[in-house]
């Protein structure tokens, strides 16, 4: 359990609380903590909307990272274009999207309808209340700030998601499965570990 809740730690990027996990537990984090900082502060520049500083500090890390994975490579110029007609800069909007993404659209019909949607943005007055005001919510930030921190765990030959909210997911539904069959200790409050026994649909006593 030790484990699953380091690598939860260390995989979300909760340096301070690792340290002081691994102080308390004797739980080594299998990592070095400082690289774990430096994908948390590219992740954190993704999230602050400041996207030339993310690629920077991930082309100084590793730059194989972004000249293999296009996909990403393009999400990343997307999400700066955004940040663009946030502020209101359409004409540099403008060149960027030509400079930038437009020959990866032509490459890519995915990449092409994300483009035209983007850019789809500069036809409203007010671009936030416009059908595709989404783009210029927290969620495409973190969305972005995710895939790319996702590619860097990979990089460093590290586990993408953290595996503790999936064993977690996992219990949960194998308790679901098992409550219309029989009686059993069901963890009713994940967060106490408080049990109760159920079976049938029936739930009987607390411990």
């Amino acid at each position: 359990m030790n484990r699953l809740v380091m690598n939860f730690l260390v995989t979300e990027g909760y340096i301070d609380a690792a340290r002081m996990f691994e102080t308390e537990s004797g739980t080594p984090p299998g990592v070095d903590l400082a690289a774990t900082t430096d994908r948390m502060r590219i992740r954190q520049a993704v999230q602050n909307g400041d996207v030339e500083e993310a690629i920077d500090k991930v082309n100084d890390m590793n730059p194989e990272i972004l000249e293999t994975q296009k996909g990403l490579f393009f999400h990343l110029h997307q999400q700066r274009l955004i940040e663009l007609i946030r502020q209101g800069k359409t004409e540099e909007a403008l060149d960027f999207a030509t400079d930038h993404l437009a020959a990866q659209g032509e490459e890519n019909p995915e990449f092409l309808a994300e483009l035209e949607r983007t850019i789809s943005l500069l036809a409203f007055e007010d671009i936030h209340s416009s059908p595709v005001g989404e783009l210029l919510g927290a969620e495409q930030r973190q969305k972005t700030a995710c895939e790319l921190n996702a590619a860097i765990l990979h990089s460093q030959c590290q586990e993408k998601e953290p595996r503790l909210p999936f064993l977690l997911k996992l219990m949960l539904w194998a308790q679901g499965q098992l409550d219309e069959k029989c009686v059993y200790p069901h963890i009713a409050d994940l967060a106490t570990g408080a049990l109760v026994e159920t079976g049938g649909g029936d739930t009987a006593m607390t411990h």
